[in-house]
């Protein structure tokens, strides 16, 4: 057996929980309004990497959050210096940071560029001015344009995310949406439908009735929407949300899938620090506490951040494996998955498979096992019967 989970981690995850708000839909790990903290999360992130103990060389980063562009530049480059020391990125690696629209300049990009990001992920969710102001953004289109532009100036690849389905967007709505988005020809688009979480400020006025999810055909109208509307303009659309342009037969290829997230769901290991952040290192996954003082207290007293460890068992780690797999639409090839795990697919899940063939929500096509179309429009309700 190969598998993956037990090879040296290459990949590390960090997150940032600072913003200037909280959005009305987000349930991210994140502090608005307590820059206060941001010196003290410096140094507990220096503390919490120190204990990695050697310096560990990775193929991607990924620096997420809350908002990692909120940091002053002098933060940033203190951050981005702890990064490199303990993280350092190795040839022809990626490296992701997520940024605010309203929080990029030149000086911060100028910045992310020396330390050797390569990719920058923007949080735009909408051009639409009424959308981004029923999604409680604090940027308008002309900051996203500027923001764009800056970036594609300094790194190599430019990532948009889009939101469908916000309360009173109608098809019409999300088409000139995606088509603001491609007119600037973005490297990667990754869209989303809006969910309503427990304890965010949306959850709290839809049982009010203050807001009304979209229709569920509307929702499955609009993704249709997206993948037709973004495959047509030359993306390739290569798991269930994301899109990117790739041309592996170019001289030289061009390739702007995000390599970090086929880390996920590929079932290989990772590093993590920061608030919330969940690490996966020889089959175990740990996830540090979600509250950035709490955090700050234990790792700042010399203990460990952990809150959750939990140790996958063989059976769960590939279905797991499975069910990540399948959101690529390359799918799960049935060799490696049972050279990887020690499971074949019929083993773990025969019968269920087998439904969903006969449903047309998966295709079984000779050694590789992926999604119809159909099935896409409704994965979210498939993983549960996988796992």
């Amino acid at each position: 057996m190969d598998d993956p989970r037990f090879q040296p981690p290459r990949a590390a995850y960090l997150h940032v929980p600072f913003c200037r708000h909280r959005c009305g839909y987000c349930n991210f790990t994140l502090l608005a309004g307590r820059d206060d903290l941001i010196e003290a999360y410096l140094a507990a992130v220096e503390v919490e990497l120190s204990w990695l103990a050697r310096p560990r060389p990775v193929d991607t980063l990924f620096l997420g959050g809350g908002t990692p562009t909120h940091l002053s530049p002098a933060q940033l480059a203190r951050l981005l210096e702890t990064i490199g020391s303990w993280l350092p990125l190795a040839d022809g690696g990626e490296f992701t940071v997520e940024a605010n629209p309203a929080d990029v300049t030149a000086e911060r990009m100028d910045l992310l560029q020396r330390c050797g990001v390569t990719r920058l992920s923007l949080g735009a969710q909408s051009f639409d001015e009424q959308k981004l102001k029923v999604l409680e953004r604090d940027h308008r289109r002309a900051e996203i344009e500027r923001a764009f532009e800056l970036a594609r100036a300094a790194v190599d690849s430019v990532s948009l995310d889009l939101i469908f389905g916000a309360p009173g967007e109608s098809l019409q709505d999300w088409r000139a949406d995606l088509a603001a988005a491609l007119s600037l020809a973005p490297d990667h688009i990754s869209t989303y439908g809006l969910t309503f979480e427990r304890g965010t400020r949306f959850w709290s006025r839809l049982q009010a009735g203050e807001l009304a999810r979209a229709a569920e055909s509307l929702e499955g109208d609009m993704y249709e929407l997206a993948i037709d509307a973004l495959t047509a303009s030359g993306l390739t659309q290569y798991e269930v949300s994301n899109f990117a342009r790739v041309n592996i037969a170019r001289i030289p290829p061009v390739d702007h899938r995000c390599r970090h997230n086929e880390v996920y769901w590929t079932g290989r290991p990772y590093l993590a620090a920061g608030p919330g952040a969940a690490r996966f290192v020889a089959g175990r996954r740990e996830v540090n506490h979600r509250s950035t003082t709490t955090y700050l207290k234990r790792v700042l007293s010399g203990r460990s951040p952990v809150a959750e460890s939990e140790q996958l068992g063989a059976e769960d780690a590939a279905r797991e494996r499975l069910v990540f797999g399948l959101r690529r639409l390359a799918g799960v090839s049935r060799t490696a998955f049972e050279r990887e795990t020690g499971y074949s697919i019929c083993q773990l899940c025969g019968p269920t498979i087998a439904h969903l063939v006969d449903q047309r929500l998966m295709i079984n096509d000779g050694d590789i096992l992926r999604l119809s179309r159909q099935g896409l429009l409704v994965s979210d309700a498939i993983w549960p019967s996988l796992l």
